[in-house]
């Protein structure tokens, strides 16, 4: 079959590979028909993230049908269209129990190689992300194996298109736990969100269905900020006026009552802080650039939430903690337990109130997928969300 591999920091291939094999009998195999690259992708075609390995297959937005499954598999029928979640979850586990899916105890086996780099115990697995994080083969390909898959997958209702429920995969429920973490008071809250990519976008949208008095979102590509006005955001462009002052004056000098940091560990920026983390993430001297979450701390409301959907990759430097302590925020952070969002988010859909496809930008086949990468990456062509199709 082709597949998108990462074939070294900045370097992204498609090329020929085995097919995937049912290993566990807890297992199935899905015949990819869309998948997606993701912000997060971009971190590994980087090498920003560590412990990938040549060959290895990317891609953790993927949808299929299920073409055949293992003797334990109870749930899933031969033949069902399903949306897969990033993230592996045995749902099993107590944090599977407690609906904390991507705090998985056992999807991942190189739990240790997380342990050792953070000094504290490791997420679950994710597909196509890294051997930290497991070393599954992702989905930007024309097969798949999906484990425990009587927990993951999600069979996708009829007369609902893929691109309406391809983001259910990762970017819809991580836009929209980002800002159910706010715990917004509707009517009354003004949510920030740094980052008008997907994720942001999704955050943006999920913090008005949740009922935020007003949504700014910050970036600096007009692109991105009218797709967000066109959802109903206000917009502040960093490159045009101080961001600080900006949102004070949008909210009457409190600042947003919670903000979102959908940036995550590749932030650009300006100010000496973010020169002096690029220099230092060049030269391997530390993994993240934090000028979003240095915002995200100094512009927030006191009592305020700062919710970070975006990712990181390991230690920060320059994290304004002393002014996070003097307003009292809360911090929320991690993987999205994606799996608890599906039946809710998919409903919305099927009711109206949102498709998400609105944030696709390019559709395009998978052997267009390296020049695609390139694209996303440096935001050339307005690109926003690329959608693939591994048959075409």
């Amino acid at each position: 079959m082709k597949g998108v591999v990462w074939q070294g920091a900045g370097r992204i291939g498609v090329e020929t590979v085995p097919d995937p094999e049912l290993l566990l009998p807890t297992d199935a195999l899905i015949r990819v028909t869309s998948t997606a690259i993701c912000g997060s992708d971009l971190h590994l075609m980087d090498g920003v993230i560590p412990s990938m390995e040549r060959g290895d297959l990317l891609g953790h937005e993927f949808m299929g049908e299920v073409i055949e499954v293992g003797r334990d598999v109870k749930k899933l029928r031969v033949g069902q269209r399903v949306v897969v979640p990033f993230n592996i979850a045995c749902g099993l586990c107590d944090p599977c129990r407690r609906g904390l899916f991507s705090a998985c105890d056992n999807s991942n086996p190189n739990h240790r190689m997380a342990e050792a780099l953070y000094g504290a115990v490791s997420g679950g697995g994710l597909f196509g992300y890294s051997h930290l994080y497991g070393g599954y083969a992702g989905g930007q390909a024309q097969y798949v194996r999906v484990p425990f898959a009587d927990v993951g997958p999600f069979v996708v209702p009829d007369g609902v298109k893929d691109e309406q429920v391809l983001f259910l995969t990762d970017i819809f429920p991580t836009g929209y736990q980002a800002a159910e973490n706010c715990g917004i008071t509707p009517g009354r809250d003004v949510v920030a969100v740094f980052g008008a990519g997907p994720v942001g976008q999704f955050a943006a949208r999920s913090a008005m269905m949740l009922g935020a008095a007003r949504v700014i979102v910050i970036d600096r590509l007009p692109e991105r900020l009218e797709m967000a006005a066109r959802g109903g955001a206000d917009t502040l462009n960093y490159e045009l006026e101080d961001v600080l002052i900006g949102l004070q004056e949008r909210t009457g000098g409190r600042g947003p009552d919670h903000v979102i940091d959908a940036v995550g560990l590749e932030a650009h920026g300006h100010g000496p802080g973010a020169l002096a983390d690029t220099v230092k993430q060049r030269a391997r001297l530390t993994f993240d650039r934090i000028t979003a979450l240095r915002w995200a701390i100094q512009s927030c409301a006191k009592g305020g939430t700062v919710s970070m959907p975006g990712v990181y990759g390991g230690l920060v430097d320059k994290m304004p903690m002393g002014a996070a302590f003097a307003k009292g925020l809360v911090f929320r952070m991690g993987q999205t337990h994606t799996h608890r969002y599906l039946d809710p988010l998919m409903k919305r859909i099927e009711a109206g109130d949102i498709d998400p496809s609105f944030v696709i930008t390019h559709r395009a086949r998978l052997d267009d997928a390296p020049r695609l990468y390139q694209t996303f990456r440096d935001k050339q062509d307005h690109c926003i969300k690329v959608v693939l199709d591994p048959w075409a």
